[in-house]
C-alpha cells in the first residue's frame, strides 16, 4: 500500500503547525482523516469526538501522536454551543465528519446533522481564525435525474429538491445540511468546501450496499445487475477528504469521491459469495424492480401511509438506474488518486468481513 507524499507548503491554506479539527473523529471515516492528515504533513490535529465514543477508537487516535506530531481529543456535543467553542477555538480549518446515522426520525436526524452544523460555524467564524470548513456529504443528495450529461453522475448533477419525497431521514438531512452550509457560509464570510463521497466501504463497515440489493424479505433481492457500484475505499476516501481541507484555489467547490475501476454490482456480488459467505439471491431485473417500486409508492399512497413509502421510484433514480460515476474533478484540482487499487481494496474488505473484525 503505498503511503501519501506530504504536500508543497505554498500549495496549502496553512501551515504545517496549524490546527485542524476533525469532528466524528472517532468514526468509520474520521481515524483514517486524522491519518493522512498527518501523513500529508499536518502536525496539530484536534480530534472532537461524543463522550459514548468507543475507548479503543480513542485510543488508536491518541497513538497517532509523537514524533513531532500533536494529536489532541475533545469530548462533547455539537448540540451544544458551549461545547462547539471550545472544540473550535484556534482551528484554521474544520473537517465536518459528525452526522447523524441510523436515525429514524427526520427531527431527530435535523437536529444531528444540520443543527450541529450550524452550531459548529457559528463557532468557528468568531474563533476569528478559520479559514475553511469541509463538509462531508454523500451521493444520496442527488436526484439522479435530469442530468445535463446522459448517465454520467458527476459534480454537475442537480441535487434533490424535494428529498422528503425518498422517504429516508438520512438523504434529507444531508441535503439540507449542505443548504445550511453554503447559506451560513455566506453568513458569515466563511470559506468552505463539500465532499460527497459514494459508497464508502472496508473494514470495519461488513455490510452490503443497498445499491447492490436488498436482503429484507428473507431472501436477496439482486437489483444493481450490469450497474456500476460507486464504491470508493475508505482510505482513499480519507485522502480525498484531507486534500480537500488544505489545498488553495478550491473553495466553494465540490468534489464527488469514487475509485478507479468500479466494480459492476453482479461482479462484487459474486466475488463476495466467493471470498466470504454464499447465500441465495435472485436477480430483479432494472424494469422490474422499477415497476415493483411504483407499485409500493402507490399502495403507500392507498393505505395513507400503514405501509411506509420505503421503496418508491426517488429511491429508485437514486440507487438502481443505470449510471455512469467520474472522479475527473477530483483528480484535476486536488492531484488525488486512490493509493489502494480497487482489486486489493475489495480483497482487504473481504478478509475483514470473513474474520468478523471491526477493523481500524
Amino acid at each position: 500500500m503505498a503511503k501519501m507524499g506530504q504536500l508543497v507548503q505554498s500549495d496549502t491554506i496553512i501551515g504545517a503547525d496549524d490546527r485542524i479539527l476533525v469532528t466524528g473523529a472517532t468514526g468509520f471515516i474520521g481515524v483514517r482523516v486524522v491519518r493522512s492528515l498527518l501523513a500529508l504533513g499536518f502536525r496539530n490535529v484536534r480530534c472532537f469526538s461524543r463522550p459514548s465514543s468507543p475507548a479503543s477508537k480513542v485510543q488508536d487516535l491518541l497513538q497517532l501522536g509523537g514524533n513531532g506530531n500533536h494529536v489532541e481529543m475533545v469530548t462533547g456535543n455539537l448540540l451544544s454551543r458551549q461545547d462547539c467553542k471550545a472544540g473550535t477555538e484556534g482551528a484554521s480549518v474544520i473537517v465536518h465528519l459528525a452526522a447523524a446515522r441510523g436515525e429514524k426520525s427526520i427531527p431527530d436526524a435535523f437536529m444531528n446533522s444540520v443543527v450541529t452544523t450550524r452550531n459548529l460555524m457559528e463557532a468557528g467564524a468568531a474563533n476569528g481564525c478559520l479559514k475553511r470548513i469541509v463538509n462531508v456529504s454523500s451521493f444520496s443528495v442527488y436526484s439522479n435525474r435530469n442530468k445535463p450529461e446522459r448517465r454520467m453522475l458527476d459534480e454537475n448533477c442537480p441535487v434533490d429538491r424535494h428529498p422528503e419525497l425518498r422517504g429516508d431521514a438520512y438523504t434529507f438531512v444531508k441535503v439540507k445540511q449542505d443548504e445550511i452550509l453554503a447559506e451560513y457560509a455566506q453568513r458569515l464570510g466563511v470559506p468552505y468546501v463539500i465532499v460527497r463521497p459514494g459508497y464508502v466501504f472496508g473494514p470495519g463497515n461488513p455490510g452490503i450496499s443497498g445499491r447492490v440489493g436488498i436482503g429484507t424479505f428473507g431472501i436477496f433481492l439482486h437489483l444493481g445487475g450490469s450497474n456500476k457500484i460507486p464504491f470508493t475505499y475508505v482510505d482513499n476516501c480519507a485522502d480525498a477528504i484531507a486534500l480537500a481541507a488544505v489545498k488553495q484555489g478550491i473553495d466553494g467547490e465540490v468534489f464527488n469521491v469514487v475509485d478507479d475501476d468500479l466494480p459492476t454490482s453482479r461482479k462484487f456480488l459474486r466475488l463476495y459469495k466467493k471470498n466470504v459467505r454464499p447465500f441465495r439471491s435472485i436477480y430483479i431485473p432494472h424494469f422490474m424492480s422499477y415497476a415493483l417500486c411504483y407499485l409500493w409508492e402507490r399502495y403507500s399512497e392507498w393505505s395513507l401511509g400503514q405501509l411506509p413509502s420505503t421503496y418508491n421510484r426517488w429511491v429508485w433514480h437514486g440507487y438502481w438506474k443505470k449510471t455512469r460515476y467520474s472522479n475527473d474533478k477530483l483528480k484535476s484540482r486536488l492531484q488525488w488518486s486512490p493509493r489502494v487499487p480497487m482489486m486489493q481494496a475489495m480483497q482487504l474488505y473481504f478478509e475483514s468481513c470473513r474474520s468478523g473484525g471491526p477493523g481500524a
